[in-house]
């Protein structure tokens, strides 16, 4: 017999699943709750409705993606490939902020122990930028953004050789991303990413 806690998740992986698919909107609760080998009833009883569902396995989702990359303020660029590689492992999350935000949903901040995660990448960069590592031209938010977009770059080309599983491949996009960032950061116009620009 399944402890609550052991139901609650394999609901969340399910309706991962359904709307990293589907989108919300698509997504259905009969898949889900069938995918979970859990009634309608149960399900609605843990998390009341379908955009309650939703909303959680994104807050889930998002929070996941932020803890799984830290950024250190002298290798700004590598949280780039770190994004990368997040997104080639876990798909779905990404999926679920793309549906969120196709279908006019308001995200919520991602938290962690009550600390609203981005806001700490944020701090980072204006660490490093006071410690010389990163332009200080920029405003911190907007270059993490900038630099979300360049990692994921490749999940956004609308083609179908963006889709592969060549570790080559991969391994060459990664490579990519990490020279852009280090070249977006650079105080100075130099290329090599954690090294500090000389006076």
């Amino acid at each position: 017999m399944r402890s609550t806690s052991e139901l609650r998740e394999q609901i969340l992986a399910a309706a991962r699943s359904e709307f990293a698919r589907y989108g919300f909107a698509g997504g259905r609760i009969d898949r889900i709750a069938s995918a979970a080998s859990a009634s309608k009833e149960r399900l609605y009883a843990h998390f009341g409705d379908k955009e309650a569902l939703f909303r959680e396995v994104l807050a889930v989702d998002v929070a996941e993606f932020f803890q799984a990359v830290q950024m250190r303020p002298n290798a700004v660029p590598e949280f780039v490939g770190d994004v990368f590689d997040v997104n080639v492992r876990r798909p779905e999350h990404h999926r679920m902020v793309a549906w969120a935000h196709l279908e006019g949903l308001t995200l919520a901040e991602p938290t962690a122990d009550g600390q609203p995660l981005p806001e700490l990448a944020i701090a980072t960069i204006a660490e490093a930028q006071a410690a010389g590592y990163v332009d200080p031209c920029w405003d911190p938010r907007d270059l993490l953004v900038t630099l979300f977009g360049i990692a994921l770059a490749w999940a956004h080309f609308p083609d179908p050789a963006a889709a592969t599983t060549s570790p080559e491949i991969l391994a060459h996009r990664r490579s990519a991303a990490i020279e852009a960032a280090a070249r977006v950061v650079s105080p100075t116009g130099r290329l090599t990413a954690g090294t500090p620009p000389t006076a």
